[in-house]
């Protein structure tokens, strides 16, 4: 009997989910599992939590929600902690597995556990097979190499628009066969040495993890609401469920698939009508999908403190004093702290906020922009590796900006996105 692991990652899904789908065409029977990897639950080099409260929490329900869709097919998920390359090891062992499909990762420590995994199920002659799941546009179409993606994203867009194309969605399964498997025993934050976060009202949105709600938002979104019709008009608000899509915590953790997103947002054109809101949207997938590239055409260099372009940015000192009074949301200015605040208590800031927050870290307060990017991996509920370090580098000056370092007139910003101080009222009081 050919049995084979899909070992889960950030693609906690069942629709358009090409590693799964080959595992049950390739395989007698399948075993998902997912690995909670303790090095996800440790302090960084900068002194923050690697996977922060609010994150953990959104991954729990996830996991639980992916299990139970795939005990409707017939299946359900194995959970485990530890190191990847021990733990899947065992599970190889005790139900004679023959190969491991999994997702293909890009960013550097996420590459090497993926090699480590490789390396030690190979010597129990079990073979390893990675597929891209998290991108608009397959690796494969795009019209240049990796290694020549153009480093400026007006460029890689307008080749990418003209000359790919987007690839069908995968269907998800009508049935899984699985060996018998137990029921999922899901660990409690304090285990993980997190606390319980605390949901605080003035929050955009309640983020609830997994497919199930992931694909909710979407069709709330979309056709209930209509609110796609004005989302370039509205994408830079600050309060409220409505401003944004809010689909990336679910697309971090690959709950909902770009793909999905794509071709459920043309079946609303064809239904409505495409204009400059819909189209902004892909444009934003877009550039999700361009940072995944850059990481993968630069790997660890998006982690130096000289980023991908060698530059030197800010001095070599460090005031910790200066980075708390950011992170607590205590520099005095306004703007910048309710968004700071917000992050703090919810997990999650508007777009507009981050940008500001990440010019003010980098230019007004000149600390290491690294800091920045290792506490927002801690804090939000939407991290993702690539997107998350490459804008951090493009705003620093060490990344894919063409202009270099990126200034923010705090003050003006402020004056433009939050002109009645609306916001600032909401978490300064």
């Amino acid at each position: 009997m050919k049995r084979s692991i899909v070992w889960f990652k950030t693609d906690l899904r069942l629709h358009d989910n090409e590693t799964l789908v080959h595992a049950i065409e390739q395989s007698d029977e399948i075993i998902p599992v997912y690995c909670l990897d303790e090095d996800h639950f440790k302090t960084t080099e900068f002194g923050f939590q690697k996977t922060g409260n609010f994150r953990a929490q959104f991954l729990l329900e996830s996991l639980k929600d992916l299990d139970s869709n795939l005990r409707k097919l017939g299946s359900g998920l194995i959970l485990v902690m530890g190191k990847p390359e021990k733990e899947l090891c065992k599970i190889v062992k005790q139900f004679e597995v023959n190969k491991i499909f999994s997702k293909r990762e890009v960013a550097y420590e996420e590459k090497q556990t993926e090699d480590r995994v490789e390396k030690e199920v190979w010597k129990l002659h079990c073979t390893f097979e990675s597929f891209s799941t998290s991108t608009l546009y397959h690796a494969q179409d795009l019209p240049f190499s990796i290694k020549d993606i153009p480093d400026v994203f007006t460029n890689f867009k307008r080749q990418v628009e003209h000359e790919s194309s987007i690839r069908p969605i995968f269907q998800k399964p009508l049935n899984i066969k699985s060996p018998a498997i137990p029921p999922i025993q899901l660990p409690h934050l304090k285990e993980l040495g997190l606390e319980l976060p605390v949901q605080d009202g003035r929050a955009v949105l309640l983020f609830k993890g997994g497919e199930s709600e992931g694909c909710e938002r979407v069709s709330a979104y979309f056709f209930e609401t209509g609110l796609i019709s004005n989302y370039k008009n509205t994408r830079n608000e600050m309060i409220g469920s409505d401003y944004s899509t809010k689909f990336s915590p679910w697309l971090a953790l690959g709950c909902l698939s770009p793909r999905e997103i794509y071709y459920e947002l043309k079946k609303y054109e064809a239904k409505f009508s495409a204009n400059d809101s819909t189209y902004w949207l892909i444009f934003e997938l877009l550039w999700r999908d361009y940072f995944r590239f850059m990481m993968k055409k630069y790997r660890s260099n998006y982690f130096l403190k000289t980023g991908i372009k060698n530059a030197g940015t800010t001095p070599d000192k460090f005031d910790e004093d200066l980075l708390q009074k950011w992170i607590t949301g205590k520099t005095g200015n306004g703007f910048i702290d309710a968004n700071m605040l917000e992050l703090k208590l919810t997990g999650f800031m508007s777009n507009r906020g981050r940008q500001n927050a990440a010019s003010y870290l980098c230019n007004d307060l000149s600390i290491d922009w690294r800091y920045g990017a290792a506490y927002f991996e801690q804090q939000l509920i939407d991290y993702d590796v690539c997107s998350n370090w490459g804008n951090w580098a493009y705003l620093a000056g060490v990344g894919n900006d063409p202009r270099g370092k990126r200034y923010f007139n705090i003050e003006k910003q402020a004056r433009e996105y939050d002109p009645k101080k609306l916001h600032q009222l909401l978490w300064l009081t």
